[in-house]
């Protein structure tokens, strides 16, 4: 190989990356509105497609078919970034695990929910709409549940490490109601239905699970 060739090649990687990340962007941008207006089942691969500006194959080869799309659609709308993110690795969380006390921990996590809720509640939304008549997504929201339900009783045993928890209460009974109350169901009948705003609703759960938790 010469190296003009080598050259050219280590030109052009670069704007294929870079031109690959704005296609799955205009492919996840285009899925989010017409998933969470539209729906799931009601929104076509070439519907899609169209939206986002590319050929059928093209959005194939940057992100996946439907369900594929969706996933990412979770998973970037709990990081918040352009890639899923593993829990562990997420600021709040490794805020979370550094906070001293459990009033402080509690606080750090329904701040982040608040901050999280107007971005994963239409995606949940739409998941949870897609579950009833698409196996994969129904699938994807057991495996999205489920790991909800890990998470937090990982977060009780760090509050429980803590101190102050209250004694009556075991860590699964600590997990169970934490997960209810972050729930993109509970955050929309607040938010959504009652009109508060995500802040409020931030500092209800931190009062909230304070009263209910603590000592």
């Amino acid at each position: 190989m010469t190296d003009d060739v080598k050259t050219r090649r280590g030109y052009h990687a670069p704007q294929r990356t870079e031109q690959a990340a704005a296609t799955r962007r205009a492919v996840l941008d285009a899925a989010r509105e017409l998933f969470t207006t539209r729906g799931y089942a009601a929104t076509t691969v070439a519907q899609l497609a169209e939206r986002a500006g590319v050929a059928v194959d093209t959005l194939y080869a940057a992100v996946g078919r439907k369900p594929a799309i969706l996933r990412e659609l979770v998973e970037t709308a709990i990081s918040g970034t352009d890639d899923a993110v593993p829990a562990g690795q997420r600021d709040y969380v490794r805020a979370m695990l550094a906070a001293p006390t459990a009033a402080a921990k509690i606080d750090i996590y329904a701040s982040a929910l608040a901050a999280m809720g107007p971005r994963t509640a239409p995606i949940f939304h739409a998941l949870r709409d897609a579950a009833v008549r698409d196996t994969a997504c129904a699938e994807l929201h057991a495996e999205i549940t489920g790991r909800r339900a890990a998470n937090m009783r990982r977060f009780a045993a760090d509050l429980r490490a803590a101190g102050g928890v209250r004694a009556d209460l075991t860590d699964d009974d600590v997990a169970d109601i934490v997960w209810a109350m972050n729930s993109t169901d509970y955050y929309r009948l607040l938010v959504h239905d009652r009109g508060w705003t995500p802040e409020r609703f931030g500092v209800h759960l931190a009062d909230a699970w304070c009263r209910m938790l603590l000592a």
